[in-house]
């Protein structure tokens, strides 16, 4: 992922994406406050989401299984792009030198890769949860848990690096914008590097895994015979189609800048296009970073419950929760927290 650019246009992009060697305005001219409205909105639901996750799983669930610490590192990887939004959004004004850019380029590309390998080992665990049962309990302790999440944020970091190491805040005309510069004699090698590793975590590690974890889990639950399998199931298409929806226009979007690279649909509408594309694709990716705490803590039952139990003690929010246990009861489900 990137980070913003110019805080007139170009919302998202600490990188110079400008390959051609002509003079044309690839600037697609989007609407500023719009885009910095959805950056508040994001970071808001993001914000609340995740708190509340992180509030529930250390006060109240613990952390007693791999389940738990991914759930964790999850909400703390989504925690660490959201609390990114509000500088980018108010980047106009003139912060303390390079600095806190680069402090916000590497967190903001830590918080997103470390989130899509997060979300891809909640994928890994709950296919050993159901397909491996048995043979995959010490596999799922909190020790291997702890480890996996070690080395997925010592990749993260290596991945991230680059970009905070780079990062330069600049001043055009009064708008401030925090830029990628890469030394000359090796910008094009830098680029290339950082958009293919981009599309080869997301699309050819993350995305196989996934599919192929849900579908060995799909193959198991269509031989059940339980009510509940159908919700179980509408569950898995939802988490996979939200990843496709979220990550794959934006990856799409990252290819067909590096193409312009090589001069492959360089023209000056191809680039204004493929400008607007990755705002667009950008904003829509980190939707996911307010969709994971709905999809991978709320939906469980273990969690429910606890939230449940921490909004009782609270007078004003009784109702409520008498209120949510009722439409909830007889609908809980069964492989919540480890396997759906």
């Amino acid at each position: 992922m990137r980070s913003f650019s110019s805080p007139q246009h170009k919302m998202f992009t600490t990188e110079d994406y400008d390959y051609s060697t002509y003079s044309c305005d690839t600037n697609p001219g989007l609407v500023q406050g719009s885009y910095q409205m959805l950056l508040y909105l994001l970071f808001f639901l993001g914000l609340m989401g995740n708190v509340t996750v992180l509030w529930v799983l250390i006060r109240y669930i613990k952390l007693k299984s791999m389940t738990d610490v991914c759930l964790l590192n999850l909400a703390l990887s989504d925690l660490v792009v959201v609390l990114t939004l509000p500088l980018w959004a108010s980047l106009q004004q003139q912060y303390s030198g390079d600095w806190l850019c680069k402090v916000m380029s590497g967190a903001y590309q830590l918080g997103l890769y470390s989130g899509t390998f997060f979300v891809t080992l909640m994928s890994v665990d709950r296919y050993l949860a159901i397909v491996h049962a048995v043979a995959a309990m010490r596999a799922r302790s909190l020790r291997y848990g702890t480890v996996a999440s070690v080395v997925i944020w010592a990749l993260s970091l290596a991945a991230a690096l680059p970009q905070a190491v780079f990062a330069q805040l600049e001043d055009e005309d009064g708008a401030f914008s925090c830029q990628t510069h890469y030394p000359e004699n090796v910008a094009t090698s830098w680029k290339m590097y950082h958009n293919f590793t981009e599309n080869v975590v997301s699309l050819f590690i993350c995305l196989p895994v996934m599919v192929y974890c849900y579908v060995c889990i799909l193959v198991v639950l269509l031989r059940l015979r339980n009510s509940k399998k159908d919700r179980a199931m509408k569950l898995i298409l939802g988490i996979v189609c939200m990843f496709v929806i979220c990550w794959v226009p934006y990856n799409v979007a990252v290819f067909l800048k590096t193409l312009q690279m090589f001069n492959i649909g360089s023209s000056c509408e191809m680039e204004v296009r493929v400008n607007a594309a990755l705002q667009v694709t950008q904003i829509i990716a980190l939707t996911h970073c307010c969709v994971n705490p709905v999809i991978y803590a709320f939906v469980g039952e273990k969690f429910r419950n606890c939230l449940r139990l921490v909004l009782s003690k609270n007078l004003f929010c009784k109702r409520l929760v008498r209120h949510t246990a009722t439409l909830s009861r007889g609908s809980e489900n069964e492989t919540s927290n480890t396997p759906v």
